[in-house]
């Protein structure tokens, strides 16, 4: 299901950026204008104030809060692929248990498995979805309240302007590599055992790329922050789990 979510997300990225890139104001009509671009455009310009009407660093910190906003549900999610983990070899022997083909055996095996779920609080169902569905309205709405929004557009950061693409290519690729280097960090070996995980780790970084090519520079920007903060996330996870497996011996 993650899979699915990463690929919609980038393709309604891509096909979207077709669309009317109309200038946004408290006047713009329609609930997405309102509700969302507008409102997010002026969190960022009021950001941006705050830190010598610097649009991107405005951006950085945004993505940084957004992160942490949505901390909880992702270690919710690796706590649940840390408990899949543990009771793999149960759900091995109920696989090896209930062989047939037939629709009976299959009932019968789902039965078993959502117990054996039930029994050690285990969401089969929440393994990294939830995160990537609150995002995409916030990726949305970060895209459009800058490519609508003129000054923020026009506003040169570092070697880029945040509303076009990255002159030297450089965003796509430090985002593509982050999300290659987060997968490899992130990744269980629950999950790197899985041929459709671990082809998606390959694949997901090339998507990225390509996606981010030709689009706004913010893209890659929140794409490569958003990495870079998950990946210091997990190093500070996998020291906090070896000093409590080394304080437990």
């Amino acid at each position: 299901m993650k899979k699915y979510v990463s690929i919609l997300s980038l393709l309604a990225i891509f096909l979207l950026s077709g669309c009317n890139n109309a200038p946004i104001t408290a006047e713009s009509p329609g609930v997405w204008n309102h509700f969302f671009i507008y409102p997010f455009s002026k969190l960022i310009q009021y950001v941006a104030y705050l830190f010598n009407d610097s649009y991107g660093i405005a951006i950085i910190i945004l993505t940084v809060v957004i992160r942490f906003l949505i901390m909880p549900l992702t270690l919710r999610q690796t706590k649940n692929q840390e408990k899949m983990k543990k009771i793999q070899p149960e759900i091995q022997q109920l696989r090896e248990k209930h062989t047939g083909k037939d629709r009976e055996s299959h009932l019968q095996l789902q039965n078993e498995l959502m117990a054996v779920y039930k029994k050690h609080e285990v969401n089969p169902l929440s393994m990294g979805c939830l995160p990537l569905l609150i995002q995409m309205p916030i990726l949305f709405a970060f895209y459009y309240a800058i490519i609508k929004t003129k000054e923020i557009a026009l506003h040169n950061f570092l070697w880029f302007n945040l509303g076009t693409a990255d002159p030297l290519h450089l965003l796509p690729v430090l985002a593509a590599l982050t999300t290659f280097i987060q997968y490899k960090m992130s990744t269980t070996e629950l999950a790197a055992s899985n041929p459709q995980i671990k082809m998606m780790g390959y694949v997901m970084p090339i998507i990225i790329l390509f996606s981010a090519w030709k689009l706004a520079a913010v893209l890659p920007l929140y794409w490569m922050v958003g990495n870079v903060f998950l990946t210091i996330q997990n190093v500070v996870l996998q020291k906090r789990k070896k000093k409590a497996a080394s304080a437990s011996l």
